[in-house]
């Protein structure tokens, strides 16, 4: 049996596995729930790269990564990044959000991406301080509500 975490793809055989997947009550306000991100996913085939995370046989947390979307929707910007993360509440506090990071930031790289973009909702209840100590910078921008951070990967 493989130790240590590890991302597995979504299947049939985990979905349900997935599914519950629940971050802590005071967090889901920032982050949709598993459920969204895989109907997103449905919808975004090719965009779209959601994961479970595993830890040995223990489901820990779930992250969707992004390829190329078209973030104006004119075709002027096209960015990857990390699209949620969701870790377990019982799970959180682990290195597991880091692992996840780490394994978006090395698929960006297998694929030849420079840079991975993020977003959070900002506020002390928020996950910045999370994404700052990681590395990301704001860049001034705002998606909706949210600060866009991103992360060099050269």
């Amino acid at each position: 049996m493989t130790t240590g975490p590890r991302l597995e793809e979504i299947t049939a055989g985990n979905l349900d596995t997935a599914l519950g997947i629940r971050v802590r009550p005071d967090q889901e306000h920032a982050v949709s729930p598993v459920v969204k991100s895989l109907a997103e996913a449905y919808v975004h085939p090719g965009v779209a790269w959601p994961r479970l995370i595993v830890d040995g046989d223990r489901p820990v947390g779930f992250l969707m990564a992004f390829f190329g979307i078209d973030w104006y929707e004119d075709g002027s910007v096209l960015r990857s990044g990390l699209w949620r993360l969701n870790i377990a509440a019982c799970e959180q506090g682990r290195g597991y959000g880091r692992f996840a990071v780490e394994s978006v930031a090395a698929e960006l790289r297998r694929r030849g991406t420079k840079q991975l973009y993020v977003t959070w909702h900002p506020g002390p209840d928020g996950p910045e301080g999370f994404y700052l100590g990681l590395g990301f910078r704001a860049n001034g921008e705002t998606s909706e509500d949210q600060t866009v951070g991103v992360l060099d990967l050269a």
